[in-house]
């Protein structure tokens, strides 16, 4: 290996278009999960989150936390339970009922009226809402404003050609004095098509530059034995802060 592809200030890969065409479908994403390949799923949540958490709460309760394709993301636990009223949106209804049954956590579901053939589940407790549908449907449901988006294993699974319209979809829900969690990957981008896709800091500042205060909080190697078969030998998480301007 390059001993350059050792360190994290690696320069990003130059060729941001090599990915702009790659396309997964929604139901490719479903298929997913019914098969089991999920080791985006991370079982013990994220650790750059877990670090991080208390500061971005600043003792706060009541926050309105947006979790963008959550899956069954075990963190969606830890701001509910912090008192914080969370809202998810993923397309397979078999990761949602996932998501309840490994926390124990009972729940009721019913049909979203402005979105035809879509559900949301509910929490007994009330304090965690996972709809099933589409991000591009979510607006839909004027669900109202959010103070807090964890995107994580989102923007980096949107198709390329989505991105614009997922980044405005995002602010979009965002209220005042906002903070917008994004984690992204790099890795040489001509090795392995994705999804999880590469997200340069550059697509960041196009996406979001004009609304947001862009900050990087802190950069990981992220590399493990698994991502070998991916053909990269380098993989990089970053986690940015994006703050109203």
């Amino acid at each position: 290996m390059d001993g350059s592809r050792t360190s994290l200030d690696i320069e990003e890969y130059s060729d941001t278009e090599v990915q702009k065409n790659q396309v997964l479908t929604l139901e490719e994403w479903q298929d997913k999960w019914v098969n089991g390949k999920t080791a985006f799923h991370l079982e013990q949540g994220h650790q750059l989150l877990k670090k991080h958490l208390d500061t971005f709460l600043k003792g706060e309760s009541g926050l309105r936390v947006f979790f963008p394709l959550c899956g069954k993301a075990v963190e969606m636990k830890w701001f509910a339970n912090r008192g914080h009223s969370v809202i998810g949106v993923e397309i397979s209804e078999l990761g949602i009922r996932e998501f309840f049954t490994e926390q124990n956590l009972s729940y009721t579901e019913e049909p979203i009226t402005e979105i035809p053939g879509a559900k949301v589940f509910k929490s007994s407790s009330g304090n965690i809402s996972l709809y099933c549908c589409s991000i591009f449907d979510f607006p839909r449901t004027n669900i109202g404003k959010f103070d807090m988006i964890w995107d994580r294993g989102a923007l980096v699974a949107v198709n390329p050609g989505d991105r614009k319209r997922y980044a405005d979809t995002m602010l979009s829900l965002l209220g005042k004095k906002f903070q917008y969690l994004l984690c992204v990957l790099s890795y040489d981008p001509t090795k392995h098509p994705g999804p999880p896709f590469y997200v340069p800091h550059a697509e960041i500042e196009r996406l979001f530059g004009k609304i947001c205060n862009i900050h990087c909080l802190e950069k990981v190697d992220a590399f493990e034995e698994r991502h070998k078969s991916w053909g990269i030998d380098y993989l990089f998480e970053k986690l940015y802060l994006l703050t109203e301007k």
